[in-house]
């Protein structure tokens, strides 16, 4: 893998709450250095980060009911609707983990099913936040988002208690079609971190290091 390629694979991120809008055209500016696939910020953000990337190949995404996927599925069906309206080229959703847990599926599959609809041709990336489910419900989240019309599927927030595994990635490519992406997010700081995610399955990676990831 070539250098160009693995900064494509990377979504170069900053989500900090007290992140302010210098710090997102520092952002950008990294982005364009290095040839990052996407920048990803919060829905704030958004206008600023499409303005700053216009005229290059970087996307931009963000995040809809972060980090904790608590919001009613009309909030976040909005949220998906608002983000798009601002440029956003890819939404990143946190699942409703609660409602994951307690086995209320058709619940979790309708909400990222509106989120979908209220997106169209912008693709959305399910957050399945899988410190907190077993493998089971690993299995069983994927298959929902999928159904639901997801085109990724992504371990984590960043903000849980744990971040991505090797061996959660491993299955969550496992269970889903080829032609379904998988994310590895929260924890990646480093180059080794990175290929491990990628042997494991990952095509996508999120992390707020992906210049000292990229520069080793």
């Amino acid at each position: 893998m070539t250098r160009s390629e693995l900064a494509q694979m990377i979504d170069h991120t900053l989500l900090e709450p007290a992140a302010t809008g210098a710090d997102i055209r520092r952002l950008c500016q990294e982005a364009r250095a290095y040839g990052f696939g996407a920048v990803c910020v919060y829905p704030c953000f958004v206008q600023l980060a499409v303005c700053e990337l216009k005229g290059t190949l970087v996307k931009v995404a963000t995040v809809v009911s972060f980090p904790s996927g608590a919001a009613s599925s009309r909030i976040k069906a909005a949220e998906a609707e608002a983000a798009v309206s601002d440029g956003a080229q890819e939404l990143d959703l946190v699942l409703n983990i609660g409602a994951m847990k307690a086995g209320r599926f058709d619940y979790v599959e309708a909400e990222i099913a509106a989120v979908v609809q209220q997106a169209g041709r912008v693709p959305v990336k399910v957050i399945l936040e899988t410190c907190y489910l077993s493998s089971a419900e690993i299995i069983t989240a994927c298959k929902l988002a999928v159904r639901a019309g997801a085109r990724f599927v992504k371990t984590s927030t960043g903000f849980g208690p744990g971040g991505a595994r090797p061996e959660q990635v491993r299955l969550m490519r496992q269970t889903v079609e080829p032609n379904i992406g998988v994310k590895a997010a929260g924890g990646i700081k480093s180059y080794a971190e990175a290929m491990t995610m990628i042997e494991a399955g990952a095509c996508r990676i999120g992390t707020s290091s992906g210049v000292q990831i990229i520069t080793e």
